[in-house]
């Protein structure tokens, strides 16, 4: 296991290397002056103060000796400094980030057992009722935009029924917990301060449940296809042959050839969602990652841009390097090829 982890940590090194180098190059070929952008239209007139700043950046050495600054600043967490903001973007994205992993982790944990549920349920007695009410879910789930779903809750569970809190991460008379995550119920529960932990919980709910269920019909979908596959293969046959329960055929022999798939999808989801959910965050004022890009975006805010540009393309990676490793402890094959 360890070589094979060694392999894929490997593998890893130079899609991390291309990610920078991506990066760097659409953030020279966007059709913006960095000189104009910063220093603004009276600065750039004075050649003195353009060609002190130039050298500053680097932009008066060759694009590979850039490349190569832009390569170290990287490695040393230099991501540069937001224009709208005048703070560190790293600094920003540590602000940011805590939020999008505390909403990301709560909607996958939420999402995964009905939806690998139903799809065993679904697989195992097809054209039954279980069957129909599986794939329907999962259809409507699929088609729902994602912003009608998250207004939709909003509206009906906060604006009418009351049930719900409102958007934010904490109430107005709440004060954020002593920085230890980022997570607000990790770290008012560390805390000790229940009341506050209680209300991040009653705050994560809405969101949390929108893409849940997006990601449910996902999982369902997909774990009700592979199951319908895999039960259909000569040694499930010889299982049942045996005299073996239909329960332990589908959990000793069925759903682990069936799980890589499922877990492929789990971890593009979950990557996709620890890149922001835009619209998400958005409408329920989630300061994370997501929100966070529409800002920048909107501000025109390039180092900002480019930094989340980065972040993501590195939370892709490492998903996809976890997803790879437990491939490896699910099927002891995979270690082999």
């Amino acid at each position: 296991m360890l070589a094979y982890a060694a392999r894929r940590l490997l593998l890893a090194i130079p899609t991390v290397v291309g990610i920078t180098l991506l990066t760097f190059l659409v953030g020279h070929g966007l059709p913006h002056d960095l000189v104009l952008v910063n220093l603004g239209d009276r600065a750039s007139h004075d050649p003195g103060l353009v060609q002190a700043f130039r050298h500053r950046l680097g932009l008066d050495r060759p694009l590979p000796v850039q490349y190569l600054i832009h390569l170290n600043n990287i490695v040393h967490g230099d991501l540069g400094v937001s224009i709208a903001t005048n703070r560190a973007v790293r600094e920003e994205l540590w602000l940011a980030l805590p939020a999008t992993i505390e909403l990301a982790v709560v909607a996958v944990v939420v999402a995964l057992p009905p939806g690998i549920f139903f799809g065993i349920l679904a697989a195992s007695r097809r054209n039954s009722f279980w069957d129909l009410l599986t794939r329907s879910f999962a259809v409507v789930g699929l088609a729902v935009p994602t912003f009608w779903l998250a207004l939709l809750l909003l509206i009906v569970f906060y604006f009418h029924l009351g049930w719900a809190v409102g958007p934010g991460r904490l109430d107005a008379g709440f004060a954020p917990p002593p920085a230890l995550t980022g997570m607000y119920t990790i770290d008012a529960f560390v805390a000790r301060d229940y009341p506050l932990f209680w209300n991040a919980i009653a705050h994560l709910l809405l969101p949390a449940a929108v893409l849940a269920i997006i990601c449910c019909s996902f999982i369902a979908r997909v774990t009700r296809e592979k199951m319908v596959e895999v039960l259909g293969q000569d040694y499930i046959r010889v299982a049942h042959a045996k005299g073996l329960s239909g329960i332990r055929v589908v959990t000793s022999h069925a759903l682990r050839n069936a799980l890589i798939p499922v877990m492929t999808v789990a971890g593009t989801l979950f990557a996709q969602l620890m890149a922001g959910s835009v619209l998400t965050e958005t409408i329920f004022s989630w300061p994370g990652l997501g929100r966070y890009a529409f800002s920048s975006a909107s501000n025109l805010d390039f180092p900002a841009i480019m930094g989340v540009a980065l972040a993501v393309g590195l939370i892709y990676t490492a998903i996809n390097l976890a997803v790879d490793l437990i491939y490896g402890l699910v099927n002891p094959r995979i270690r082999f090829e």
